[in-house]
């Protein structure tokens, strides 16, 4: 995410590192480098030119700290800028209204209908809303299908007619039946086109029109730069939305969209698609973006998704299996699921602060606990339950069934023990205190 520009800004700050205070001279030349890279990152060349301004000015009103070197100093400013052209603080999604109607428009092929299962499955199971999915898109072939699919995935209704080819009337009934059904949250899914056209734009002003939203959002593929910024001014003009959505967020290694969209629109971003799968979605944190792109990590955002999968129960239970050295394959393997459900591991690692930079050439694949969870499932239950019984013949067998090696068998065996006896050390202590913690920071 963002690599080429987090790349450039780190070798702009270079040139400020071993300088004992700030001069106009090597602001000047540091200034002229972001603003290079923001040009390079798709950035529109005003906001560009008045952002780097902004920079400048507040670089050469600053007295650096003893224990500040000027590089740091930059990059502090730097990083509050960028939040602030993000929009500062997150903006919260409008569910007052009940049942609160969330009108979702965007070109074809943004990733509109996916978001749309996105963020009911995300509002059913962090608002606990329930949620009514409407199909109003009744020209792209196997729109209504997608969005069924989708919907038995998460396990939300879809709202259809299917011999109807009005989406306004669509729209109205759906509504009418969230009311009906005592359905507190209704996501219209409408049609885009390839390219911005008068007919769609009137379509969904009349949608809007009948069932006035107390939410409309505009979906845009981040990866397509300044053409989102574009697109979204032109919707924004008709329809006055009320927030952004930038869809394969986790692709974009350049970030235009993302810079520029907030100040050419005026309008927050206020949700990002971060992969296929129907969990794959974040809330927008300006000032969290703004780390990642300068390399601080994101360990905020890892905590909440390290929470949402934490069981206070089951953390005791685990506690007392490593205070009496009882931690087995199937409490490991229960670890494993834990951390998949977080999301994508490269991405989840590059949460943690100095980890994007290492990560950068590495290819971390969704797959990467495959052949772990292949050769513990090839373990009897005894063996899961009992790792001190795994001999040669043992391990061989399960090499064998696992299509893995005795030597990836011996490695897993090796880090296990190696896993667990740290775990123990710290269980005592270390692990009641992280429990401390976590508790505090939930309340």
């Amino acid at each position: 995410m963002f690599e080429g520009l987090s790349d450039r800004l780190e070798g702009a700050f270079k040139r400020l590192r071993g300088s004992g205070r700030i001069t106009e001279i090597n602001v000047s030349e540091t200034i002229k480098e972001i603003r290079k890279a923001l040009l390079n990152a798709d950035v529109n060349y005003k906001i560009a030119k008045d952002f780097t301004d902004s920079v400048k000015e507040k670089a050469m009103g600053q007295d650096v700290l003893k224990a500040v070197s000027p590089g740091q100093m930059m990059t502090k400013i730097v990083h509050d800028e960028l939040a602030l052209l993000m929009g500062g603080e997150k903006q919260d999604i409008n569910l007052k209204p009940n049942p609160s109607v969330i009108l979702m428009s965007g070109l074809q092929g943004s990733g509109k209908t996916t978001f749309s299962a996105k963020l009911a499955n995300f509002l059913k199971s962090k608002n606990g809303r329930q949620v009514l999915l409407v199909a109003c898109d009744v020209y792209r072939p196997a729109a209504i299908e997608q969005l069924k699919v989708l919907g038995e995935q998460i396990e939300i209704e879809v709202y259809t007619e299917e011999d109807n080819k009005d989406p306004v009337k669509i729209a109205k009934n759906a509504v009418n039946h969230a009311k009906d059904y005592g359905i507190n949250t209704v996501i219209i899914d409408t049609a885009g086109r390839l390219a911005v056209d008068q007919e769609m734009m009137d379509e969904i002003s009349r949608i809007h029109k009948a069932v006035n939203p107390a939410e409309t959002l505009f979906v845009v593929d981040s990866m397509t730069g300044q053409d989102a910024v574009n697109t979204a001014k032109a919707f924004n003009d008709v329809l006055n939305f009320d927030g952004v959505v930038l869809t394969k967020l986790d692709g974009d290694t350049r970030g235009g969209a993302a810079l520029s969209i907030k100040t050419v629109v005026e309008k927050p971003i206020k949700f990002v698609g971060i992969g296929e799968k129907v969990d794959a979605i974040d809330v927008f944190h300006p000032s969290r973006m703004a780390d990642r792109i300068l390399g601080m990590g994101d360990i905020v955002s890892l905590v909440e998704k390290a929470q949402e999968q934490y069981d206070e129960d089951e953390a005791r239970k685990l506690q007392k299996k490593l205070a009496k050295d009882q931690f087995t394959f199937d409490d490991f393997l229960k670890q494993i699921q834990q951390i998949k459900k977080m999301g994508n591991v490269k991405d989840l690692m590059g949460m943690i602060p100095g980890m994007g930079k290492a990560l950068k050439n590495v290819d971390i694949d969704d797959d990467a606990f495959k052949g772990i969870e292949a050769i513990i499932h090839s373990m009897t239950p005894a063996e899961r339950n009992d790792p001190s019984l795994m001999n040669g013949s043992r391990r061989l067998r399960i090499a064998s069934g696992s299509g893995s090696t005795i030597q990836d068998v011996n490695k897993l065996m090796k880090q296990f023990d190696d896993m667990r006896k740290m775990m123990k050390q710290i269980s005592t202590g270390g692990a009641r205190k992280a429990m401390r913690n976590m508790r505090n920071t939930r309340r």
